[in-house]
């Protein structure tokens, strides 16, 4: 039964360890599914930034990057070559004005999903607030209309429907991270839980 929906990597070297490669996309969220309408997108900004917010509006008049990259999921699947569009981070953070002190953000999402990254992990070239996935508008069960990638780490800390940036001076953990996972979650480096488990 697994066979159909699994199948060697081309390329072993790409795939972390403990990972199996998929050509499906499984959808995994914990509580209901927000519905949230493109108009009504709104990110929020606050803690140690000056507080300031963008609407979908103010996101489609960034300049769009699409980049292709593999994702990896703590549930031991992996899907090579995806390819995503939209703002990337450090283009957001050139309108965020950090406050002295901030070293973490605490990503908040439509429906009360959070997750913490340090601002190394966040502020990289490849991160995204993406809105469209292989070409079309990333479905809702997927985070559309919007979501972060975090292609670097494990994809629970790609929070999907994301609606907030929380600036911290620590690191604080999240929803998955108050429930036993890694703080950061290094594929590369098995990082999934926080326990002996």
């Amino acid at each position: 039964m697994l066979g159909r929906f699994f199948k060697k990597p081309a390329d072993p070297s790409k795939v972390p360890p403990g990972q199996t490669v998929t050509d499906r996309f499984p959808v995994l969220t914990y509580g209901p599914t927000p519905r949230v309408e493109k108009n009504a997108v709104e990110i929020r900004v606050w803690g140690l930034a000056e507080e300031a917010r963008f609407t979908w509006e103010d996101l489609m008049r960034m300049p769009q990057t699409t980049h292709t990259y593999d994702i990896h999921c703590v549930t031991h699947w992996s899907k090579l070559d995806t390819t995503w569009t939209g703002v990337s981070v450090p283009e957001l953070m050139r309108r965020v004005r950090l406050k002295p002190g901030a070293t973490h953000v605490m990503i908040h999402s439509y429906g009360g999903y959070t997750t913490n990254l340090a601002l190394e992990d966040f502020v990289r070239d490849l991160n995204l607030l993406a809105h469209t996935f292989e070409g079309q508008d990333l479905e809702v069960d997927h985070g559309g209309p919007l979501r972060l990638v975090v292609p670097h780490l494990y994809f629970w800390k790609s929070a999907k429907w994301i609606s907030g940036l929380e600036f911290l001076d620590h690191d604080e953990p999240g929803f998955w991270e108050r429930n036993g996972y890694h703080m950061r979650g290094d594929p590369h480096n098995e990082e999934r839980y926080s326990g002996p488990w």
